[in-house]
C-alpha cells in the first residue's frame, strides 16, 4: 500500500449495484467485468492524486488529500463507467460517496467514525449516484470542478448513526442523473455451503426488493464480508465447513461482537432448541433463528428478515412450540391462560401487537390487555433498564 494522506482527507467509497444479478447473468465472465471496473477506478484515482486504501468483493475505498480531487475523481469515474463498452446483457452501475474528515491512520488503512459514515452513505445510494456528506459539501461548495453542480437531497437516516445526515448529490454535465426514490433496499450477506440453496435464497430476496451484497460458503469469509460490506442483516447457515457443527452460530456471535448494528438471522435444517435459546438468550435485538423450510413461505421469511434488519427478533414457530412443550418444575408460565401463552409465543416469534392481533383475528386493544397481564403474572415491573417485552420472551426461552 502506498503512503496514505494524513490530516484532513476526503474518503471515497464505491460499489457495484446488483452484483449478484451480474454474476448470475455473466457467470465466469463477471470476473472480467470486475477487473475492468477496478482498472478504470484505479486509473482515475491515481490520475487525481488519490490512494487506494482497500478493495473487497465489488467495493473499493480510496483517499484524497483534497475534497476537490475526490469529487473530480468521482465524476471522472462516473464518466468512465458510462463510456466503457460493458457486455450488452449486463446493466453495470456504480454508486459512490465522499466524506471529508480526519480519520485515524491504522496499520492497514484508516479507522474512525468518518470511515463508517462514508461507507454507510455509499450503501444508501443508487447506481450512478455520487453522494456527498455535509462536511465534503462545505469544503467543495465554492470550489467545484467545472461543469459540476450539487443537488440537496435532504437528511437521510444512515444505519448505526443516531441523527439523520445531510446528503448531497453531485451532478456533472452530460451525465444522467440518478436521484434515488424511496428508502434504499435492505442489504443482505448470505452464508451457506450449499450453492443451490444460497442462490435460491438470493434470487428470492432480490425478487422481493432486497439487495444481496455478498455470498460466501464458510464462516471466516462471512465475518470478513460483513466487515467490509456493512449489510443490514447476515443470513447464516448454522452448520458450515469444516466440521459442520455450529460454525455459523459462532460466526453469528463474532458478528454481533464486532458489528452490533448488523442483524443476524440463523437458518437451521432441524429444530435445535438449545442453539436457539443460547443465541436469543444472549441478545434478542436484531437476532433471529428460523428453520430452512420457512424460506419457502416467502412472506413469513421476508418479514422475518426485515424484522431482524430493523433490530427486532424472529424465532421459528416450530422452535417456540418445542420450548413451550417442555416439562418444567416451578414453571414461571403456569399462571398464564391459554390465550396469554399464545400471545407470548407470538411475541417470541417477533410479532408486534399489531401483527399478533392480525394472526389471532382479535383487536389490538385485546392484545395489549393480554400483554399487560403477561407482564403482571411474570412479575415484570416496568424499569428504565429493561424492556419488559424482551424480558418476557427471555422468560419463555430460559424457563
Amino acid at each position: 500500500m502506498s503512503a496514505l494522506p494524513t490530516g484532513t482527507v476526503t474518503l471515497l467509497f464505491t460499489d457495484l449495484e446488483g452484483s449478484t444479478s451480474l454474476i448470475r447473468v455473466l457467470g465466469d465472465r463477471y470476473g472480467d467485468l470486475l477487473n475492468d471496473q477496478r482498472r478504470l477506478l484505479r486509473a482515475v484515482v491515481e490520475r487525481h492524486g488519490g490512494s487506494e486504501v482497500d478493495t473487497a468483493g465489488d467495493g473499493s475505498f480510496a483517499a484524497f488529500p483534497t475534497a476537490r480531487d475526490g469529487v473530480a475523481a468521482a465524476v471522472a469515474a462516473q464518466r468512465a463507467m458510462v463510456e466503457h463498452p460493458w457486455p450488452a446483457e449486463a446493466v453495470v452501475r456504480m454508486r459512490m460517496a465522499l466524506h471529508t474528515g480526519e480519520p485515524r491512520l491504522a496499520e492497514r488503512g484508516y479507522h474512525g467514525l468518518g470511515v463508517h459514515l462514508a461507507a454507510r452513505l455509499c450503501q444508501s445510494g443508487r447506481g450512478g449516484q455520487i453522494l456527498l456528506s455535509e462536511s465534503t459539501r462545505a469544503v467543495i461548495a465554492d470550489d467545484l470542478p467545472q461543469g459540476v453542480s450539487l443537488v440537496e437531497l435532504g437528511e437521510r437516516a444512515l444505519k448505526d448513526f443516531d441523527r439523520p445526515q445531510a446528503v448531497y448529490q453531485v451532478v456533472a454535465e452530460g451525465m444522467p442523473e440518478a436521484v434515488a426514490s424511496g428508502p434504499p433496499a435492505l442489504r443482505v450477506v448470505l452464508a451457506d455451503d450449499s450453492v443451490l440453496l444460497r442462490e435460491g435464497i438470493a434470487r428470492l430476496l432480490e425478487s422481493e426488493g432486497f439487495e444481496v451484497v455478498g455470498q460466501v460458503d464458510n464462516a471466516d469469509d462471512l465475518v470478513r464480508r460483513v466487515g467490509f460490506a456493512k449489510p443490514d442483516v447476515a443470513i447464516v447457515d448454522i452448520r458450515m465447513p469444516p466440521t459442520h457443527t455450529d460454525e455459523g452460530l459462532q460466526a453469528a456471535r463474532r458478528i454481533r461482537e464486532r458489528h452490533p448494528g448488523v442483524g443476524v438471522l440463523v437458518l437451521s435444517q432441524y429444530v435445535e432448541a438449545e442453539y436457539a435459546t443460547g443465541l436469543l438468550s444472549e441478545q434478542t435485538e436484531g437476532t433471529g433463528y428460523l428453520l430452512k423450510d420457512r424460506v419457502a413461505k416467502v412472506d413469513d421469511f421476508t418479514d422475518a428478515v426485515r424484522r431482524v434488519a430493523g433490530g427486532g427478533s424472529a424465532l421459528d414457530p416450530a422452535v417456540v412450540a418445542q420450548l413451550v412443550g417442555r416439562r418444567r418444575v416451578d414453571d414461571p408460565l403456569a399462571e398464564l391462560t391459554a390465550r396469554e401463552r399464545e400471545v407470548l409465543e407470538l411475541m417470541a416469534e417477533g410479532l408486534s401487537n399489531h401483527g399478533i392481533a392480525a394472526r389471532l383475528v382479535v383487536t389490538e386493544r385485546a392484545v395489549e390487555k393480554h400483554v399487560t397481564n403477561i407482564f403482571a403474572k411474570l412479575g415484570l415491573a416496568a424499569t428504565p433498564e429493561d424492556h419488559r417485552r424482551v424480558r418476557a420472551v427471555l422468560t419463555l426461552l430460559q424457563s
